[in-house]
């Protein structure tokens, strides 16, 4: 079946199938597929074996887990254009964490069996996906330390420029479509902490907060704030 003229587009935009061969796209080709999302529905519930690598081609997804007491720690918001779930599959374990779409989405959906075979038959790729790894762990590292040693306002600042990274998330518009909840989920703070965070950045004229929205209006200042010194 021919692929969508969006999913198309998406992979053009993506910067790892430029460098495959023609056989090794006609492959990809043959073998991916899209879905859609309703804002809210849980993709893949933790537990679930990983079975695919993806990419969001519109919409932006959650990646979080929920205690056994019923509280929910979001660890990375994954926005349009982003490719993720490289480590669970090379691992080939279940997922350790949900996701979830945030807002009405739509992923492809790359077979593990393709995603293998990808990084046995093209050096570019696997190249990639190192990379995809290496930033991977160097945000986990900074997000633990960001929750662990900073303040709510240089909290919110990370978790929002982390949204930035023009190697996991290379296509994230200016305005991100969060609601205050959202964005306290991702940098671990309550509404009322995040709400005075957003209000203290946006008075440095880092952002503007609008209705369901935040507006980045100086990235470089809000990345460098968020990885200050105390």
């Amino acid at each position: 079946m021919p692929l969508s003229a969006e999913l198309t587009a998406f992979l053009e935009k993506s910067r790892w199938p430029s460098t495959l061969t023609e056989s090794q796209l006609e492959r990809l080709r043959h073998d991916i597929y899209e879905r859609s999302f309703p804002s809210g529905s849980i993709i893949f519930a933790r537990g679930t074996p990983a079975e695919h690598w993806f990419g969001v081609v519109d919409g932006m997804i959650k990646v979080d887990t929920v205690s056994p007491d019923g509280r929910s720690t979001t660890f990375a918001g994954v926005p349009a254009g982003a490719w993720f779930g490289e480590g669970a599959v090379l691992k080939n374990t279940p997922r350790p964490y949900s996701i979830v779409a945030i807002r009405d989405s739509k992923l492809a959906f790359v077979p593990r069996t393709t995603f293998e075979w990808l990084l046995q038959q093209s050096t570019s790729f696997s190249r990639f996906v190192i990379d995809q790894l290496n930033w991977r762990c160097g945000y986990y590292v900074a997000l633990i330390e960001n929750r662990r040693l900073r303040e709510a306002p240089a909290r919110v600042a990370f978790c929002l420029s982390e949204l930035f990274n023009p190697q996991l998330y290379p296509s994230t518009e200016s305005t991100l479509q969060l609601s205050q909840e959202e964005i306290g989920r991702l940098s671990g703070l309550s509404r009322q902490n995040t709400n005075r965070a957003l209000r203290e950045l946006a008075d440095a004229k880092m952002l503007a907060v609008e209705y369901g929205s935040v507006v980045i209006l100086d990235l470089q200042r809000l990345q460098e704030f968020a990885r200050q010194d105390e």
